[in-house]
């Protein structure tokens, strides 16, 4: 395995999850990466997000906040200068996400943090609240693990550019987002983002051995240019959809749902579900599902392929 490691010169959302994605399809079985960025200023959906329902577009816009939209699921968050955003990227066989979050957790306990893994997804602190949020990707052979350290973000700004549900909101037992979570600098006064950086490097190559840097000029980053055309797109951050006859929405133990379908003489002619669930594949196999079906025949269907379009089949058979 060969070991690497880079931290992006760029504050630059767009450019740095360009860069994300890129490596995912560049490198080799062959290599790890360890991959380090700051966003200054992003909101970062997830693949299958609503941005008219998650966020203030309005805000967004009077206070130049980027609109970024990653390739795996899950929620949204934001990013600015006192986030340390991490990714690891590897082959197949060396994809452990446990592992690699046990790395993430040695670097913050190394700093003097109490810290531990909260479900799948979570990383938190001794008194429960969350620092970091993770999310997963399968391309191939290759594998990546990402997410975000909370060092000194300014949670204000999260608490105004964000819109979490109050159904969601309500399932976490919290009066708001900013209640959910932490500042590492709030538990280590002083820590920093380049502190944090350097631990944990120092944690990955404990873990793993060596990691050499990679340069901007890496071959590996050759081919980014459209990538980060995509990123920097209206039809990737915001989308097209077509105008929906029918909509219905709801939460579940895997996320929040929004089904819309669009519908010509019975039969379904488009469907869209918008999610912050992790599986990023989800809304292709419910769309998959319902294309072309006789509208009053979806409960059916949706039932019988089981698991989370099972849950959407019950928000079907609810009464208008």
């Amino acid at each position: 395995m060969r070991g690497r490691f880079y931290f992006s010169p760029s504050g630059d959302g767009w450019r740095n999850l360009a860069a994300d994605e890129c490596f995912l399809d560049a490198l080799g079985q062959e290599d790890f990466l360890l991959y380090l960025y700051v966003n200054e200023n992003a909101v970062i959906l997830g693949r299958n997000q609503n941005p008219w329902r998650e966020c203030d577009l309005e805000a967004m816009e009077r206070d130049g906040v980027q609109l970024v939209r990653r390739v795996t699921g899950g929620g949204a968050v934001y990013h600015d200068g006192g986030n340390l955003n991490y990714s690891f990227l590897c082959g197949r066989d060396a994809y452990d996400p446990d592992g690699q979050a046990e790395i993430i957790l040695r670097a913050v306990r190394a700093l003097g943090v109490p810290a531990e893994k909260n479900g799948r997804n979570d990383l938190v602190a001794a008194d429960g609240r969350k620092f970091s949020g993770r999310a997963f990707c399968a391309r191939g052979e290759m594998r990546q693990h990402h997410g975000t350290l909370l060092i000194s973000s300014d949670l204000s700004r999260m608490s105004r550019y964000l819109r979490p549900s109050a159904e969601k909101l309500r399932s976490k037992g919290v009066a708001s987002v900013q209640s959910r979570v932490c500042n590492l600098s709030q538990l280590l006064p002083g820590l920093t983002v380049a502190r944090a950086a350097a631990a944990l490097r120092e944690a990955c190559e404990e873990a793993v051995g060596p990691l050499a840097p990679l340069g901007p000029e890496d071959p590996a980053l050759a081919g980014i240019a459209p990538y980060e055309a995509r990123q920097r797109s209206w039809e990737w951050r915001l989308g097209k959809s077509p105008d929906f006859d029918v909509s219905w929405e709801g939460r579940f133990p895997w996320g929040e749902a929004q089904l819309f379908f669009a519908v010509s003489e019975g039969t379904v002619r488009e469907t869209k579900l918008y999610t912050d669930a992790m599986d990023a594949a989800l809304p292709e196999r419910v769309r998959a599902l319902c294309a072309g079906r006789r509208f009053d025949d979806l409960p059916a269907v949706l039932a019988a392929a089981g698991g989370e379009a099972a849950d959407l089949a019950s928000l079907l058979r609810r009464p208008d």
